[in-house]
């Protein structure tokens, strides 16, 4: 499709090795992109066997949380045309109420991906690439038993339209795009319940939970040609859920 071919161009998908960010990182590479990830566990042979598939992607390890490694992270690009910002935590059975565990989500969610698009504007000015980070749902309301999961998701929403405009000058667009339940491990506790499955899925007017290349799709889009007047902007990926 004419706008979505990134043959000579360069990805970093930052969490992009397993679920949504993986999803987006082989969409690239489909699409002719010299793809980098990153991951959290030690090379990409430890990825065997989860729902990622590293098949030729160039692999790095970090903790986006972990503000000492994001200073030291050089991937070696020169020129960046695509930064998505794919990792994320969030925590259960109300552990972000303690305020340990609520910073720590909110270091990962929001602080981590400020620095990186800070850490990485010279390469994307070099290319006018594009920045997306990967939202929710939450960036648009409240989750009970998330707070910080909500607040980060909220924060990066608005995080977002902030950096749109502090950037545009170096002709690099900043987007966001708000999954709502997509099928990954990172949301198996809703969707491994086989009850709580058929429950989400009537309530979603296209009648299925989403895959994680619906958002790569939406990714890819944000990042080409065919948006280069798309800016500040957040997509909501639900299947209708919020219409």
């Amino acid at each position: 499709m004419i706008g979505l071919d990134f043959a000579g161009k360069t990805a970093l998908v930052v969490g992009g090795s397993t679920g949504i960010g993986n999803a987006a990182a082989q969409m690239f590479r489909e699409a002719g992109a010299t793809v980098h990830v990153t991951g959290t566990r030690a090379d990409a042979a430890a990825y065997e066997g989860t729902d990622g598939d590293l098949t030729g992607l160039t692999y790095h390890r970090l903790d986006i949380g972990d503000r000492n490694a994001v200073t030291a992270f050089d991937p070696g690009i020169a020129g960046l045309d695509a930064l998505v910002i794919a990792a994320g935590m969030v925590m259960y059975k109300r552990a972000e109420f303690e305020i340990e565990n609520f910073e720590k989500v909110i270091s990962a969610n929001l602080t981590g991906f400020m620095q990186l698009s800070t850490k990485f504007l010279p390469q994307l000015r070099a290319a006018k690439g594009s920045i997306v980070n990967v939202g929710s749902v939450a960036s648009f309301k409240g989750v009970v038993g998330q707070p910080a999961y909500s607040a980060s998701k909220g924060g990066l929403r608005t995080l977002t339209r902030s950096l749109a405009m502090a950037f545009a000058g170096d002709g690099v667009r900043v987007n966001l795009v708000a999954p709502g339940l997509i099928r990954t491990k990172m949301t198996e506790v809703t969707w491994g319940n086989e009850a709580r499955a058929v429950a989400t899925e009537a309530a979603i007017p296209l009648k299925r939970l989403g895959e994680p290349r619906d958002v790569g799709g939406a990714i890819l889009f944000l990042c080409s040609d065919i948006a280069a007047y798309i800016t500040g902007e957040s997509i909501l990926i639900d299947g209708g859920a919020t219409a």
